[in-house]
């Protein structure tokens, strides 16, 4: 994501991915994680016939996007949505179809860097890490009502956290004594839980649990897990998904849903493809492609982007179809 300090991560490379799907006049895209609208500045610049629809659902990042994004006119409006909801977005934009769709998952460098959003461990805050911050639980929500199990559950599997059951037994046992409200006792509490050894490797030994816990707090995993073939449905013949993930449970996600929709889905010893079994999408990166060492040292957060792109070379069958992830 963007703002004026922060370059968006392989933006050239995203640009370069995106553009063959935006050459035509009229030619739109959907920004899936607008956040501050760096992605989408550079297409808008670069493709200058093509429109953006801005997905996100942060009201604030919509604003300020907003208005890095006037000078545009309407080359571009935003929409304030969860962007699994991708194909009613684009259905109440009148379209059909779209001709290319865009995700920077994770959390934005905005989001980061304003301390009331609590999604940064290196000051103190309320533990709030809702990206739409008009609804929903919050991060202490979950810390004060979630049972040790459940909080193993979710430093586990979403932070892959290898303290995580001693972790949650000790926030069922401080928060007796008091609820947490900020990140700061979450911290304390992670260093005194955590072995001395341990918190020597690995990067800050708060980074798995508040990364966990945004996680949770946002439904992130069945999100991306909704959103994406509902992204792979909604382009065109000639259209393009490009994904950027930081996460290796979001990359496989990712993975799985490309692979899907590229493999030839016939007996690898049959002697020639019958008419009509070719995939609908072939893959345009080969693998997932990363940052180089001049880009990670120009801007660290894309040290762990793992970016992966698909093109539609065939009309999907309607039978086919999703809506929200679910056959119709």
């Amino acid at each position: 994501m963007s703002t004026p300090r922060h370059a968006p991560v392989l933006q050239s490379r995203v640009v370069a991915l995106l553009a063959p799907a935006l050459a035509h006049e009229g030619a739109v895209l959907v920004d899936c994680t607008l956040g501050l609208g760096g992605h989408t500045e550079a297409v808008l610049q670069q493709c200058e016939t093509a429109r953006v629809i801005g997905i996100d659902r942060d009201t604030a990042a919509l604003r300020l996007a907003g208005e890095r994004l006037r000078p545009f006119g309407d080359r571009f409006v935003g929409v304030h949505a969860v962007y699994d909801e991708i194909a009613e977005v684009v259905a109440d934009q009148g379209l059909d179809h779209v001709d290319a769709v865009f995700f920077d998952l994770g959390v934005s460098s905005m989001q980061l860097d304003v301390r009331e959003r609590g999604f940064a461990y290196a000051v103190d805050a309320p533990l709030d890490m809702r990206m739409d911050d008009t609804s929903g639980p919050t991060a202490a929500d979950v810390l004060n009502t979630y049972s040790a199990p459940e909080l193993t559950r979710v430093l586990r599997d979403y932070g892959e956290e290898k303290f995580a059951k001693k972790i949650a037994f000790a926030v069922v046992r401080q928060r007796e004594v008091e609820p947490f409200t900020t990140s700061a006792r979450l911290v304390e509490l992670l260093y005194a839980e955590i072995p001395a050894p341990a918190r020597r490797t690995g990067g800050h030994p708060a980074k798995r649990t508040f990364q966990a816990l945004r996680m949770e707090v946002n439904d992130e995993l069945a999100v991306l897990r909704r959103a994406m073939p509902a992204a792979i449905d909604v382009i065109g013949v000639g259209g393009r998904v490009v994904v950027e993930s930081y996460h290796s449970l979001e990359d496989r996600l990712v993975k799985r849903a490309f692979t899907a929709v590229t493999r030839l889905d016939v007996p690898e010893d049959l002697p020639f493809l019958p008419e009509g079994s070719e995939p609908f999408l072939r893959l345009v990166t080969r693998g997932a492609e990363v940052a180089d060492e001049h880009e990670i040292e120009q801007n660290p957060r894309a040290a762990s982007v793992r970016l992966r792109a698909v093109e539609r070379v065939r009309p999907a069958l309607p039978q086919t179809r999703h809506s929200r992830g679910v056959t119709r």
